[in-house]
């Protein structure tokens, strides 16, 4: 089931990085959903593979191997793109990584790590594709997943920093790039219920529902739900936006306890 017309997004060839397991699956899930073309692209193959094959039914779903942290394997995924489609409309860059701890025990390698991967990665993805696809065509829509940075991001340092380096990118090339016809947003979740929040320590996720105003995690539906809907024509005149879904919890209650 999807809030969109099956139509939707017919005819529109979209990429999502990371697109293998939690928020990156489910938007490449509700992207096929209003008929739109997929490729997901990650570092294991074997998830990306097991991915594709549980999306097969909705649509037209590719695959490939890329880290976006080296240059020359997204300029394979672009070849990639180009051979299989010829042709590329929608960018979600949802790739990234990070770890939770106070900022004094982020070693200088373990903070250039996250920054390599969450800042440097997405530009990588956003240089490439948009010179191979968007400039060219002089159309196109980008949208970065980021992270609830409103307030700092206490207990996550590295990534926060990160983040807002992306949320500044996303505000300077939607100004930037208007000339070309390519639109560019962000979508800034909280604490969302995913296969990402599996990895931290069960003592960070006690009562974590207790500090969000609406009381409860985000779904990963609806996330992609916003996403769908900023990358599609009804939000043609919305470019350069930061959007927060996280249950008020940017304006009120403390996750990181001092």
């Amino acid at each position: 089931m999807t809030p969109f017309t099956p139509d939707l997004l017919q005819g529109h060839v979209a990429l999502v990085t990371g697109g293998g397991s939690g928020i990156g699956l489910s938007i490449a899930t509700e992207l096929l959903k209003v008929g739109a073309e997929v490729y997901i692209c990650g570092r294991r193959e074997e998830k990306l593979a097991k991915a594709a094959q549980s999306l097969q039914s909705l649509g037209n779903i590719r695959f490939q191997v890329a880290d976006i942290r080296d240059i020359e394997q997204v300029e394979r995924l672009a070849d990639f793109i180009q051979k299989e489609s010829g042709r590329l409309n929608i960018l979600i860059n949802n790739a990234g990584g990070q770890f939770p701890a106070p900022a004094e025990q982020i070693s200088p390698k373990g903070f250039q790590a996250v920054i390599q991967n969450n800042l440097q990665g997405t530009w990588n993805v956003t240089y490439t594709l948009a010179n191979r696809f968007f400039i060219p065509s002089q159309s196109g829509a980008i949208l970065n997943i980021i992270a609830n940075i409103y307030r700092g991001f206490p207990g996550m340092m590295h990534t926060g920093a990160a983040r807002a380096g992306v949320d500044n990118m996303t505000k300077t090339l939607a100004v930037e790039w208007s000339r070309y016809g390519i639109r560019v947003n962000a979508v800034a979740p909280g604490i969302i219920a995913s296969s990402g929040l599996e990895q931290y320590p069960e003592s960070l996720k006690q009562g974590l529902a207790e500090a969000i105003p609406l009381k409860r995690l985000g779904k990963v539906e609806e996330v992609a739900y916003l996403v769908v809907f900023l990358v599609s024509p009804m939000a043609a005149y919305i470019t350069g936006e930061t959007i927060y879904i996280d249950g008020g919890q940017r304006l009120w209650g403390d996750i990181f306890k001092l």
